[in-house]
């Protein structure tokens, strides 16, 4: 296979960034996730991959429930705090003003448009993302909004290197 045509491809898609987050016992996390997409029109479903070499994949094996938080062109700074950080090693919602939904799960309060969902289904098939097939159990929704896409996010250094995505956790 082609790896240029493979990345040309995808970013010419530049696929908008989203900020996800969750709780199990206590411990909350999150992080920046490009790979994400509706999968569902009746009902509604949402699908996130997760790295496998985030604290956040690891807190979710654990959780029932997850937000993801829609980032607009001016969210860069939040990008960085969660794409560029370890939640195993840092509070990344030090400062930030959080709400706690029913299900224990933190929203990013300056983040409005955000849906939660309720997990259903994990996909491992071997590569170094998990997926998460969820039912959308709440959505809202601010002003419209212009995206944060990957291409304006090209310079963030991930919290985990490359080489340490496990294909097995």
């Amino acid at each position: 296979m082609d790896d240029d045509a493979f990345e040309t491809l995808m970013a010419s898609v530049d696929q908008p960034l989203v900020v996800v987050t969750t709780a199990a016992e206590d411990e909350r996390a999150g992080c920046l996730v490009g790979f994400h997409a509706q999968s569902s029109i009746d009902s509604e479903h949402y699908s996130v991959w997760l790295s496998k070499a985030n604290h956040t994949y690891r807190t979710g094996l654990r959780a029932k429930h997850f937000a993801v938080h829609f980032l607009t062109d001016r969210d860069l700074a939040l990008a960085e705090r969660f794409g560029t950080t370890c939640s195993a090693e840092t509070d990344k919602f030090d400062g930030l003003d959080v709400d706690t939904d029913e299900y224990a799960v933190p929203l990013l309060r300056d983040c409005p448009n955000r849906i939660v969902l309720e997990r259903i289904a994990v996909l491992d098939d071997g590569g170094d993302h998990v997926c998460l097939a969820s039912r959308v159990v709440a959505a809202h929704a601010g002003e419209p909004f212009t995206p944060l896409r990957v291409s304006a996010a090209t310079h963030l250094e991930p919290g985990h290197p490359a080489e340490s995505r496990a294909v097995h956790p």
